[in-house]
């Protein structure tokens, strides 16, 4: 019986993976990696090959979630590394490979790694413990009618005082990423169709790019100010605001230049 060994790459580039993740991906017999959950916008997969020293098969989304390959390497008495941008765990198809392993018999070990779900609380200096449940927003597809759950969910937080954090739509085989502005575009289309009074004028928002790098990009505003600024570069996020704490508020004007006007909000 071989081995199942999930390492999380982390944020940005090859540099952010632990040096535990590096060792165990050195040794690993067969290393396996997927991109369509997440990407490393700042390296090539060549510059993660030359980090670890071992090469890197990239998987597609059928190779990892219908045909398993990683666990069938695995079952087949090798090591197999399988990495992915962020912590390992982040996305549910990873859990559910893990779990496949467990009913198998194949042993499974955990390397964490850095997580968009901590690291943009920490950009904004807003409490980590404040967030409900985070949102994709995808990119429409065949010109069927945009889904809906993004806005409910948002909707939801902030009922309940809470923000949200909203990941943008990627395509990794055509490095396409979605951004702030197209972000806040479909917002807004939700919006105009539900009516719900959850993206308007004064709806507080942040964007983050890059986040990870040595030069991120971190802005707090109202929807049009957002969608005319240049965030450059992906990989873009998203958080909409729920209820803010005085620190919060704080946080938000000294380290992502929010608009003063909030102290009185």
């Amino acid at each position: 019986m071989g081995e199942l060994i999930f390492i999380g790459l982390g944020l940005y580039d090859e540099k952010d993976i632990s040096v535990k993740g590096l060792e165990a991906a050195k040794k690993a017999d067969v290393v396996h990696s997927e991109f369509y959950t997440s990407d490393l916008a700042g390296s090539t997969l060549q510059d993660i090959e030359d980090m670890i020293g071992n090469e890197i098969k990239i998987l597609k989304r059928e190779e990892v979630e219908s045909k398993a390959l990683p666990l069938e390497e695995a079952l087949a008495g090798k090591r197999v590394a399988f990495l992915t941008a962020g912590d390992p765990m982040a996305a549910t198809t990873h859990v559910d490979l893990r779990l496949r392993a467990v009913e198998k018999g194949v042993p499974t070990t955990m390397i964490h790694s850095s997580s968009i779900f901590s690291a943009v609380p920490s950009l904004l200096g807003v409490q980590h413990y404040k967030f409900g449940r985070t949102v994709t927003l995808p990119y429409s597809q065949d010109d069927r009618e945009y889904p809906v759950s993004p806005y409910k969910n948002i909707k939801e937080n902030k009922e309940r005082g809470l923000h949200t954090l909203v990941l943008l739509d990627i395509n990794s085989e055509e490095k396409k990423y979605m951004s702030v502005n197209e972000g806040i575009e479909a917002l807004i289309l939700l919006e105009k169709r539900l009516g719900e009074d959850i993206v308007v004028e004064d709806t507080l928002f942040a964007g983050l790019a890059r986040v990870g790098s040595s030069d991120p990009e971190v802005k707090a505003g109202y929807p049009k100010e957002l969608m005319e600024h240049d965030f450059g570069t992906g990989l873009h996020c998203m958080v909409l605001f729920g209820e803010l704490h005085f620190m919060e508020i704080d946080s938000l004007i000294n380290l992502a230049d929010a608009p003063k006007e909030i102290r009185e909000g």
